[in-house]
């Protein structure tokens, strides 16, 4: 593979064209697509917050005062408040001031919608800067091409944020080590604070940079004395790693004391009772409440958890060719990065004369040379990277209720596998092609053979192979994402048969709105069931329902009754039945013949 490609200044340019164009289509999809409820309670919070934002304008002081900070922040404390403060600001300055957006929504939504876009444009970079622009550039699709990340990337929640968020400290983290100086330490420790105040998937960070520098350091010095012991010739070519230890400590000592006072200066809940809070905060989630979620026909509410839930959810809901270059990067890099290292250790360890030991040496001296150089150890920390996310999921305890959102934070280094993967799969094809032409063509024609095996044609192909299944599979599961599944399992009619779940979070209410405007009579009321409040006023709010149909708690007495399908909730359904008499649901909604979502209608009324 190829190694530490520097930028270029078209890369940065490359990079905004991807952060561009992402939120383009973003903002070109919003409209269709319904609000999830813990955007409802989100939109309650950053009114609070945005409140408290003007009064610090207008009196500062009193703003300031505890219980005035008490008040507006207390509003779910359970969650950090910078991505919730962003939400608040893009809604007083570019919506109200500004007048940006048709619908109010929108403007809560689009500061995620702009990190998410961030994000795609950072895969780029690092897969650039790592390996090559290629690989950057497929790997930046891929990774944006993900059907339910790109759900979550619309959304005024944290789940796409803190994808970024991870992503830009593991950057930074990564130049920290390969660059050194003090900047890229500092901006480490900057952009973990930042991490701690948008999600708990943060805490996993120090985990993967801790492992990291030791896995680095373990891997110089079993290498070091191998070679040493053996005086081989090689050695030379294996320099020691610019900087040792004190790179990766410099920015691990930077996340443990810029990161916590980034955290503390962006959450004015925590700025009294900063201990107690923050216990509070820690039990919240460590203690977090269970949910129900179907899983291959079961409803599982309390543990034990199905431990094979994050591997299967992540083979049928990740492209199939997103998966295969993945796995194929994966063990490209095992390969360059482990085999040396292991072979020395065995020759090390193993008992003299034995026949690991002579196979050992065999390898050293046959075949194995030390990889090339790279102090900021990048597939390891790729691996790392997703090895220490998913690795939860290993514990039945953990909570499923969430789905692929909680180990979005892999998805990134997913990618980058995978355009590495596909990086090195187009030298193979660009060697071959040439070898393949030459051997059909007169010498004379050397040179378009070469124009031909070296030009743009080859990578152009196949890279519109590779991203033409996850765009055409993303853009298909829009508005309907957690419905969506991919070929593997069937699409979403296979997962519907697997008992997989089809949806939750009661956003696919503004995949009927155009049903109910039609239907509903004038000042009709509508049982909103799984749609939270807060998110079936935005609907209002923004013109998409008519604003004299009323969203309403209870199905006895109401017209029409909404049904979000899930195991758990089919009370739900018969409730409707025996109210409104009829078993027969009036309009039914779902991606590629699924029922996700059923209207019934009370023909009594």
């Amino acid at each position: 593979m190829k190694r530490s490609a520097p930028l270029a200044p078209a890369d940065g340019l490359i990079a905004l064209a991807f952060a561009a164009a992402y939120v383009a289509l973003l903002l070109a999809t919003a409209g269709d697509l319904g609000y999830a409820r813990d955007e409802g309670f989100y939109f309650f919070a950053a009114n609070r917050y945005g409140a408290w934002f003007q009064a610090l304008l207008e009196a500062p002081r009193a703003a300031l005062d505890p219980r005035s900070v008490d008040a507006a922040w207390s509003v779910n404390h359970e969650h950090p408040g910078l991505i919730k403060s962003l939400f608040a600001l893009s809604n007083l300055v570019l919506q109200k001031r500004l007048g940006l957006f048709a619908m109010e929504g929108t403007s809560y939504r689009f500061p995620a919608m702009v990190l998410s876009g961030l994000g795609v444009a950072l895969v780029y970079l690092w897969g650039t800067q790592a390996r090559d622009r290629l690989a950057g550039a497929v790997a930046a699709a891929l990774f944006a091409m993900l059907p339910r990340y790109f759900y979550q990337a619309h959304l005024a929640c944290f789940d796409a944020p803190i994808v970024t968020v991870w992503a830009l400290c593991a950057y930074a983290y990564w130049r920290s080590l390969r660059d050194g100086g003090a900047l890229w330490p500092v901006l480490t420790g900057v952009a973990f604070g930042l991490a701690l105040d948008t999600k708990h998937n943060s805490w996993f960070l120090p985990i993967v940079c801790v492992s990291h520098a030791v896995g680095m350091e373990l891997r110089d010095r079993i290498v070091a004395r191998a070679s040493a012991a053996r005086a081989a010739p090689a050695a030379a070519t294996s320099p020691a790693r610019p900087g040792g230890v004190r790179r990766p400590l410099a920015a691990l000592a930077a996340m443990a004391t810029i990161g916590p006072l980034v955290f503390y200066a962006l959450w004015p809940w925590i700025w009294r009772d900063t201990l107690p809070r923050l216990r509070e905060y820690a039990s919240f989630h460590l203690n977090h409440e269970y949910y129900n979620m179907e899983f291959l026909g079961r409803n599982y509410w309390t543990p034990p958890m199905p431990r094979a839930y994050a591997p299967v959810m992540t083979a049928a809901t990740v492209p199939v060719v997103t998966l295969g270059l993945f796995a194929a990067g994966l063990c490209a890099a095992a390969r360059e990065r482990l085999l040396y290292p292991l072979a020395c250790a065995a020759a090390r360890l193993a008992p003299e004369g034995g026949r690991l030991a002579l196979a050992a040496e065999r390898a050293l001296a046959a075949r194995l040379r030390p990889p090339a150089d790279d102090p900021g150890g990048t597939a390891l920390l790729w691996f790392l990277a997703i090895a220490a996310v998913y690795g939860a999921w290993l514990s039945p305890s953990t909570p499923i209720f969430g789905g692929t959102k909680h180990w979005m934070t892999a998805y990134p280094f997913i990618a980058l596998f995978a355009g590495a993967a596909f990086s090195a799969a187009v030298r193979r094809a660009r060697v071959g092609l040439r070898a393949l032409l030459l051997s059909r063509r007169a010498r004379g024609s050397r040179a378009r053979t070469s124009f031909a095996a070296r030009g743009p044609l080859v990578p152009a192909l196949l890279g519109a192979a590779v991203v033409a299944a996850p765009i055409a599979e993303t853009l298909h599961a829009h508005p309907w994402a957690l419905s969506s599944y991919t070929p593997l399992v069937g699409g979403a009619p296979g997962a519907a048969n697997l008992g997989l779940n089809r949806t939750f979070w009661g956003y696919t209410t503004g995949a009927v709105v155009a049903y109910l405007n039609e239907h509903v009579p004038p000042r009709g009321t509508v049982y909103i069931h799984d749609t939270a409040g807060p998110a079936w006023e935005m609907l209002l709010r923004d013109g998409r329902l008519r604003e004299d149909i009323r969203g309403v708690g209870a199905v006895a007495g109401a017209d029409f009754a909404l049904y979000h399908h899930e195991k758990h909730m089919l009370g739900q359904a018969y409730q409707a039945w025996v109210a409104f008499g009829t078993t027969s649901p009036d309009h039914i909604a779902g991606p590629d013949g699924v029922p996700v979502i059923l209207v019934y209608r009370n023909r009594a009324r």
